[in-house]
């Protein structure tokens, strides 16, 4: 009876268990888990991805997964699982088999399952992340929790489990600190460093009913749109306290009120060429004190007509199409505020903040605003009376043709909400650029228009029209930032903890150094009156010179390769290296005139790198210890021929007030800079500027300066076009007998010998009066030679080989249209020609061999180029060339040759506007 009953029980338990299994699975089981249900609600930013491994491949390609990799947050939980996969795998490397084959260890749970990775903050200061991974199996909860227990027994770690609130949390402490905490909810493993973010999903499980974070937008998922392979989620209204833990109090107001437009945001991410595209959907704010309210309903505008007065040293445009609320004028200034609403009837609805590049990190950067107007004419007219009701002076001045202004009235009175935070006592000031009116204080305005006067404008750069061009035409809202110009900002507003990760993280921020974000209202005032409508939004991550590309490419003899600008000033050939065919190949780096930098690579089409600089290159580069030293306006570059990245410290960021003319650089680690101002600057390669510079001159430079090193000492070695010839040390002071008088006044560069000391160093000049003089740097002058006879019409200069080749030049002399070129020691021309054009004409001496020597002469308007051998003769017509004669089209400012010993032949590359071309040119 006993049997029987205790059979009965054990029966009775299997159907129970039965009962129990069916019900888990057709009730709880059957309702799958929303992920979004269990982020906590107070997340900034939501990643989701699907597709781990093609994500993981397209951040390679893109350059930026190494990038990824070292930053903080992801290798606090990548340390600890990338040692459990290898303790598992009996030292294997399981996380690289991970990414380039096939998956295995952790990171092979994350496959092509829907991924979430959260940003929170959690407190003063402090940010940290929570990763949501599914489970698909038995199998795979098994295998995460037999590596969590498997790094338990590593003695740096200790596993332990710990209940809360009735979930079994898991926790992996290192012994040498940090901790990481594991939820399981139904198969989801919840992963956090920061124990609280896993709590705070528990209290999140308390309450089911609750809208998930991103439950504004509904069953919209873009992971199912072709080339998508993540998801971001932004909460605009969590992001100005995200902004309090990476940037100094005050400094990022406007911005937040600017983002603040939409409250919440879902874009999807797609990769491209040399850029990273999100595009998506963005929920209008609806608190009553956001811009979002007076700006409803008003129409977009294109933010491209700026492209024309924008100048290239913007580090961040903030434009704002529709009119906001302006502060109220007094009662007392009755007659003020009805002229502002008349000038302000003038003006576009809109305004366009444009924040310029500080000149070090402790400096604020100079701010412009600038405002559409409909007439300029009667704006100026309502400018003019507002300052005289204002009580500005009348006075003004003028830079080009630009008139500056006194405003005469305060920028909150015209701007509202827009006007500047943190005012001033800086007299504003007023000019009309084109067809807007500018606005900002005196000196930031006149060095503004100092800029638009040198070209120096969006439109004129390759990198920033492509920008433009990526961006949406018409926008309600457009934030566009350069990381590049805005780096000394950027770490002048960083709270102190912070600096120290922006620094180690500066090369992920500097590849995509073009970021553009864009609100787009529906197109008809009465959709976006409709309830749920929502912005097109877009944020553009853009690498600049990477999206451009030739229009077509090819290599060899008589072979051009197309760009899309007009190429600038000459090509400059690095050395040669073995092409694929057996031959000696040369890359070529070349300019355009926008400042595009382009590297082609030896025998090959296409490029190996190419890179925006910030405007076009003043004089011809030069290889210093391997990489090429360049110069632009106001910055020295010192860039890698193999990649184009800049030396650590470089660029050399000048004040605005410096332009430079020209760079020099020794065998040592110095550099000189000349600038337009005559003025001399001193610099080693790690930026320290030695004392005792800069130096002033009293006169132009007749050329650039030179640098040498003479017996360990610096000698710095100027020509002045007043005929003074000039030699500094490295303090400054001028070395004994000099200056020098070269007995009439000097034009074009001088020559330099450096000897074992002083007075057995050499520098050659020649004078206006056709005179030939040897000076040593112990400050005698030799014997004088005179050229050729001289003429008060006729000018000469010195034309050292241009390729370094020591003590080889020739001296030119140009009467009008009457050009001879001499050897050193003839006193018969070496070549002598007729010239139907004015004007100087580009001269180049190569000097390979006694045997093989060119003279290049380039006539920039025929835009043609005529190469002679040592003797004066034509060269023979080659591969390309027109004319047997000799003579080839070519449009730069000079040409690049090479002598191929082996072929017997010359390697001509030259510019036909938007062309690179090669030619072979036959020997005598």
């Amino acid at each position: 009876m006993s049997r029987k009953l205790l059979a009965l029980l054990v029966a009775l338990v299997v159907l129970l268990s039965l009962a129990t299994y069916v019900y888990y699975r057709r009730t709880l089981a059957a309702r799958s888990v929303d992920p979004y249900a269990l982020v906590p609600d107070d997340a900034v930013l939501v990643l989701a991805t699907r597709d781990h491994a093609a994500l993981v491949q397209h951040l390679q390609e893109a350059g930026v997964w190494d990038n990824i990799t070292g930053v903080r947050y992801f290798q606090q939980v990548a340390g600890p699982l990338a040692l459990a996969d290898s303790l598992d795998t009996g030292g294997r490397p399981a996380v690289a088999g991970a990414v380039a084959g096939r998956p295995r260890g952790l990171l092979a749970l994350l496959g092509k399952k829907l991924v979430l990775t959260s940003l929170h903050i959690t407190g003063p200061g402090q940010v940290d992340v929570l990763y949501q991974i599914p489970l698909a199996s038995v199998r795979e909860y098994r295998q995460a929790r037999g590596l969590l227990e498997t790094l338990g027994r590593d003695p740096r770690y200790r596993f332990s489990l710990r209940d809360y609130e009735g979930y079994e949390l898991q926790e992996l402490t290192a012994q040498a600190g940090g901790k990481l905490t594991v939820l399981n909810y139904r198969n989801h493993l919840l992963v956090s460093t920061h124990a609280a973010l896993v709590e705070a999903v528990v209290h999140r499980l308390g309450h089911p009913e609750a809208p998930t974070v991103r439950a504004g937008f509904g069953a919209t998922d873009l992971l199912r749109l072709r080339d998508v392979d993540a998801t971001l989620f932004v909460n605009f209204r969590r992001v100005p306290a995200l902004l309090d833990v990476l940037f100094q109090p005050g400094t990022h107001a406007l911005l937040d009120q600017a983002l603040a437009l939409s409250h919440e945001t879902l874009l999807g991410l797609k990769f491209g060429p040399g850029q990273l595209t999100l595009t998506g959907f963005a929920n209008p704010e609806t608190a009553a004190n956001s811009w979002q309210q007076p700006l409803h309903g008003q129409p977009a505008q294109s933010l491209r007509p700026l492209a024309d007065v924008l100048p290239l040293r913007t580090a961040l445009v903030l434009a704002v199409a529709g009119r906001l609320a302006p502060v109220p004028a007094p009662d007392t200034l009755r007659a003020p505020r009805a002229v502002l609403d008349s000038l302000r009837a003038t003006l576009a609805p809109g305004a366009t903040l444009a924040y310029l590049a500080a000149a070090a990190p402790g400096i604020a950067p100079a701010r412009l605003t600038l405002l559409r107007s409909r007439a300029p004419g009667h704006t100026a007219q309502w400018l003019a009376r507002l300052r005289r009701l204002g009580g500005a002076s009348p006075a003004f001045g003028r830079v080009g043709n630009y008139e500056v202004h006194e405003a005469g009235f305060q920028s909150a009175a015209l701007l509202g909400p827009l006007a500047n935070p943190t005012p001033t006592n800086a007299i504003l000031s007023t000019a009309l650029v084109g067809n807007y009116l500018v606005v900002s204080d005196d000196a930031t305005l006149r060095a503004y228009l100092a800029d638009v006067v040198a070209g120096q404008v969006w439109s004129r750069s390759a990198a920033q029209v492509a920008l433009l061009q990526q961006t949406q035409p018409l926008a309600r809202l457009t934030l566009l930032a350069d990381v590049r110009q805005g780096w000394n900002a950027l770490l002048g507003s960083l709270a102190e903890e912070r600096r120290a990760g922006l620094l180690r993280n500066e090369s992920l921020l500097r590849h995509f150094s073009q970021v553009a974000w864009q609100l787009v209202p529906p197109e008809q005032a009465a959709d976006e009156a409709r309830p749920g409508s929502q912005y097109f939004a877009q944020l553009l991550l853009r690498r600049p010179g990477q999206g451009l590309t030739p229009d077509s490419a090819a290599s060899g003899s008589g072979a051009s390769l197309r760009f899309r600008t007009p190429l600038a000033g000459q090509p400059y050939l690095l050395p040669a290296v073995p092409a694929t065919d057996g031959t000696l190949a040369a890359p070529v780096l070349v300019a355009d005139s926008l400042g595009v930098l382009s590297l082609l690579p030896a025998g090959t089409a296409g490029r190996a790198w190419a890179d925006s600089l910030p405007g076009p290159v003043v004089g011809p580069p030069r290889l210093l210890r391997g990489r090429l030293l360049l110069a632009t306006a106001h910055r020295v570059h010192w860039l890698s021929p193999a990649d184009g990245r800049e030396a650590p410290g470089f660029p050399l960021n000048l004040p605005d007030s410096v332009t430079v003319a020209s760079v020099a650089a020794g065998t040592a680690t110095r550099l000189l800079v000349a600038t337009t101002t005559n003025d001399l600057l001193l610099f080693d390669t790690n930026g320290r500027r030695y004392p005792g510079w800069p130096h002033r001159l009293e006169a132009p430079l007749a050329g650039p300066p030179a640098l040498l090193t003479v017996g360990g000492r610096d000698v710095v070695v100027v020509a002045l076009r007043n005929g003074y010839v000039y030699a500094f040390d490295q303090a400054g002071s001028r070395y004994p007998g000099f200056p020098v008088s070269a007995g009439a006044r000097l034009e074009g560069p001088l020559l330099t010998t450096a000897g074992p000391t002083l007075a057995r160093s050499q520098v050659r000049v020649v004078n206006q009066h056709g005179e030939l003089l040897s000076i040593t740097l112990s400050g005698d002058i030799g014997p004088r030679r005179r050229i050729a006879t001289w003429s008060r019409t006729a000018s000469f200069r010195l034309v050292p080989e241009a390729g370094g080749h020591a003590g080889s030049f020739v001296v030119v002399r140009q009467d009008g249209g009457q050009l001879d070129v001499f050897s050193p020691g003839s006193a018969v021309p070496l070549l002598s020609r007729q010239l139907l054009t004015s004007g100087d004409k580009p001269v180049q001496w190569f000097d390979f061999d006694p045997t093989h020597q060119v003279l290049a002469l380039t006539e920039p308007l025929p835009g043609q180029v005529a190469l002679f051998d040592g003797q004066g003769r034509a060269l023979g017509a080659g591969a390309g060339s027109p004319s047997p004669a000799g003579t080839w089209p070519s449009t730069g400012g000079g040409v690049a040759l090479r002598y191929e010993a082996a072929r017997q032949r010359y390697q001509l590359t030259r510019y036909v506007r938007r062309e690179l071309r090669r030619d072979e040119v036959r020997t005598q």
